[in-house]
């Protein structure tokens, strides 16, 4: 018997950065954000030789140990050991043996919240193999410990959150470290409108969201007037974002995010690039009307409102960059898991 699963991705809209703690504990944070329809993909066959068998296929990264308590962070595939050595702590107890393959269809450094969805898709097949009961609340709360506690990666909590949840919300983050995912219910032909309003641009360029992360997070800690001015506006945007979303007002919400895109750059000098001012003057100049770059920002995929008789127009001119473009697709759904007999 396999043991599969999956988690979605999702688009930034607004708030970005605000769901770091550094901000968000002592100012709160806001976040807009979508999940789409790429996945991160994790298979678990269990084993009784004794063995754990990690394969990142997608990184082309295979390695075995001896099946113990507690797996040593050594900088290879440390994510994944991270997540074992929580789940055999916490609640089986013992130690495991099975083969895990692993699959994003998202790159690293794309920007798309890709390990942090990997996390909730594999802790989803773990889950269903070892009767686990966790909800969605709890699933993103032990994503999000994991990565930031255990492993030390730099990083907010919206990423944990859209992919156990699924479809259009909007995140409160509070002082006290408490999450609350208010989902939205947006009427078909406004998430139809908007799907066909999107474009998204893969810069070629994989980023360190860590670095750009820390940097917002000293601006943050040291008080610095023009770059926390920023966050605040970014917060104040993702509010605006979400109400025009939900009075159906696509072009406010586009002039919003072009807002809260220049207030994003203010944020850090890490966050654009010249290769992200190119693609952005290139993509308004052909029919955009808005565009930012999801995630921390630096590299990775940009996303662009663009009126949808002009989307072949602002496809040619961004492909001419050497990019790739591709459409979006929304997903309804968050992390799933299923038991499978083929081989």
């Amino acid at each position: 018997m396999l043991i599969r699963s999956r988690a979605p991705l999702r688009l930034g809209f607004g708030g970005g950065g605000t769901d770091v703690e550094s901000y968000s504990n002592l100012y709160g944070g806001n976040v807009l954000n979508a999940t789409i329809a790429m996945y991160a993909y994790c298979t678990i066959e269990p084993m009784n030789d004794g063995k754990i068998i990690f394969d990142a296929s997608d990184l082309g990264v295979k390695i075995e140990c001896l099946s113990s308590l507690h797996l040593e962070l050594d900088g290879e595939l440390d994510l994944l050991k991270g997540i074992y050595n929580r789940i055999v702590k916490d609640y089986v107890k013992k130690p495991l043996s099975f083969k895990m393959t692993t699959f994003s269809e998202a790159g690293k450094g794309s920007g798309l919240g890709g390990s942090s969805t990997m996390v909730v898709a594999i802790l989803h097949a773990l889950m269903r193999w070892l009767k686990i009961p966790l909800g969605e609340y709890e699933v993103a709360e032990l994503a999000f410990k994991i990565e930031r506690q255990d492993v030390g990666l730099s990083g907010g909590k919206q990423d944990q959150f859209a992919s156990a949840f699924g479809g259009f919300n909007f995140m409160e983050f509070h002082k006290n470290n408490q999450t609350i995912v208010n989902p939205l219910r947006i009427s078909g032909r406004i998430v139809n409108e908007l799907q066909s309003s999107l474009l998204l641009y893969f810069t070629g360029v994989s980023r360190d969201s860590g670095a750009i992360i820390n940097d917002q997070i000293k601006t943050v800690l040291d008080k610095k007037n023009e770059g926390l001015d920023s966050m605040h506006a970014m917060k104040k945007n993702c509010i605006q974002m979400k109400e025009a979303l939900l009075l159906n007002d696509l072009n406010r919400f586009s002039k919003i995010m072009n807002q809260s895109w220049k207030a994003k750059k203010g944020t850090s000098n890490l966050v654009t690039s010249n290769i992200i001012e190119e693609a952005y003057d290139t993509a308004m100049r052909n029919g955009a009307h808005a565009g930012k770059v999801n995630g921390a920002g630096g590299g990775g995929y940009m996303m662009f409102m663009v009126n949808p008789v002009r989307k072949k127009d602002v496809w040619l001119s961004l492909e001419s960059l050497g990019g790739k473009v591709s459409v979006v697709n929304f997903s309804s759904s968050g992390a799933t898991s299923w038991e499978c007999n083929n081989e």
